[in-house]
């Protein structure tokens, strides 16, 4: 600028300016109406400002670009998810018994779910008269403290989604590194019941994802086991 130009500004503006000149690449009429001046008129240091306003517009488009394009993953991750969900259900209505809705849980849902493990766990008290062994049979109150798994503070009938506990190794049968907790209330007259899910991959099932999807599987497998039991 000019002495002439610059005796135009007051001090109060001119020092909040040059304490901090990131305020003008802020302010986009601001910035049109530098980038539209005449260089013989504000001298050379246009040109940089020109650049630094052409970089800042590109990186507020790369932002944009970049949330619309986390959205759209969002999106499409939910709708997919929500299509396993619905496939899986209705692999557990076409059971035809008890033995059979157990049986599928490991052999056809947990394919469908595309996880490694999905093992349906009960406290045999009272018994469940036809649980075929593909049920793991854990002892009274084992399904609380496998919630809890080593938490001072009762985590009620949350489902759980953490990384793999040893706790609950055994009841998985092979190696997997992040797991999911639902658990199944059947009534005050039944067993304490819990479904479990294990999954290789160690990000499938983290503290901070969703779980309404998840929910809604274990409701209808609860209703359907619920309905195999009376049958």
């Amino acid at each position: 600028m000019t002495a002439e130009q610059q005796a135009g500004l007051d001090p109060e503006t001119r020092d909040r300016l040059l304490a901090d000149p990131g305020v003008i690449l802020a302010d986009r009429d601001l910035m049109r109406a530098l980038v539209a001046a005449r260089e013989a008129e504000v001298g050379d240091n246009v040109i940089d400002i020109r650049g630094r306003a052409m970089e800042a517009l590109e990186t507020r488009l790369d932002r944009l670009e970049s949330q619309h394009e986390s959205v759209i993953a969002a999106a499409f991750d939910n709708q997919s998810g929500t299509a396993v969900i619905h496939r899986a259900v209705i692999g557990l209505l076409e059971s035809a018994d008890l033995v059979e809705l157990v049986d599928s849980l490991q052999s056809d849902i947990a394919p469908l779910l595309r996880i490694e493990t999905l093992r349906l766990v009960v406290e045999p008290d009272p018994v469940i008269p036809g649980l075929p062994e593909d049920a793991v049979l854990v002892p009274e109150g084992a399904i609380g403290r496998i919630i809890a798994a080593g938490r001072r503070t009762p985590r009620g009938d949350d489902i759980v989604l953490r990384p793999a506990s040893p706790v609950t190794q055994l009841m998985h049968g092979r190696s997997v590194a992040s797991e999911a907790l639902l658990p199944i209330d059947l009534g005050a007259r039944r067993p304490r019941a819990m479904l479990l899910m294990g999954s290789a991959d160690k990000t499938r099932f983290m503290p901070a994802h969703g779980t309404d999807l998840l929910r809604f599987f274990a409701q209808v497998f609860r209703l359907v086991l619920l309905s195999r039991l009376r049958g």
